[in-house]
């Protein structure tokens, strides 16, 4: 019999997101109203969900074998546990969120450095506690529940080190950034001693390589075309790919069908030039997995 794997599934503002990257991957997970033990349709694991801020605590401690959370909440907890996948997924977009250091507009703070002796809110306390100490600024850093860009504006706080995306929120309050501390993005994490049962970490391994590879093919999409032999060379000296742009004559004519794995990013500027430079019907379709 298969060893079963308790695996962590963010709760909160990542929970739809993970559920969609794990449906993309092949496993559907179904939350049924507000039960903490979802169902998922693979008898070998079983999943949970909790916070991201307690998930590596729950893995380093054993109670659960794996789970997603973020670098962020990793560093915050100090949690001894192993990375096995990097994945740069969100709500809003395919990069990593950063924990920054914001400040009024009008404030007189231009500098880190001119913090000191100044109080900063944050929900990330012990990672900031840390990390001004290692600068010698001496900070107070006070707990916040949440509306943290208020305590600042409302004059309860100095400064916040606020986790953001594209730093719209931030400056919709009135505030300007002044320092980036950390880089995040969501990480696969696992037991040590759950990596060391052969069963659990071949279906781990599993895990990491569906979703890395769900990811990646949400970052890419597939070309189809066809051109004339005459245009054939400029036509695939246009096209990035992989390894190389599969190439097929069309029966009994002159003509090639191409096809080839690019980015979605350089799709928008490829299909004009393409067209310019003889392809014709042109097929654009998704990629659900590219590995």
């Amino acid at each position: 019999m298969s060893a079963i794997v308790k695996l962590g599934i963010p709760k909160g503002s990542l929970q739809n997101a993970t559920i969609a990257l794990f449906k993309r991957s092949g496993w559907t997970i179904n939350v049924n109203g507000r039960s903490y033990f979802p169902e998922i349709d693979d008898d070998t694991i079983d999943c949970v969900i909790c916070r991201a801020q307690e998930m590596s605590r729950y893995v380093e401690s054993g109670t659960l074998d794996a789970g997603l959370t973020g670098k962020d909440w990793i560093a915050e907890n100090q949690s001894d546990v192993r990375v096995v996948a990097d994945l740069v997924y969100s709500k809003v977009s395919a990069r990593p969120a950063r924990w920054v250091l914001a400040v009024p507009y009008d404030s007189p703070v231009k500098h880190i450095e001119d913090l000191q002796g100044k109080k900063i809110a944050t929900e990330l306390t012990e990672y900031t506690r840390r990390y001004f100490g290692e600068r010698d600024i001496d900070v107070t850093v006070e707990f916040s529940w949440g509306a943290t860009e208020a305590k600042v504006v409302s004059g309860l706080a100095d400064a916040i080190v606020e986790v953001t995306e594209t730093g719209s929120t931030i400056r919709a309050h009135g505030l300007r950034i002044i320092h980036d501390l950390m880089k995040t993005n969501t990480q696969l994490i696992v037991n040590h001693k759950a990596w060391e049962d052969r069963q659990k970490r071949a279906k781990i391994e599993e895990i990491a390589l569906l979703l890395t590879s769900a990811l990646q093919g949400d970052k890419m999409v597939g070309l189809k075309l066809n051109v004339a032999k005459e245009n054939l060379d400029a036509v695939i000296s246009l096209l990035p790919s992989l390894n190389a742009p599969t190439v097929s004559p069309l029966y009994q004519t002159e003509w090639f069908a191409v096809e080839s794995v690019v980015y979605t990013r350089v799709v928008r500027d490829l299909i004009p030039n393409l067209m310019k430079s003889g392809a014709e019907g042109i097929i654009e379709y998704p990629l659900n997995k590219v590995i």
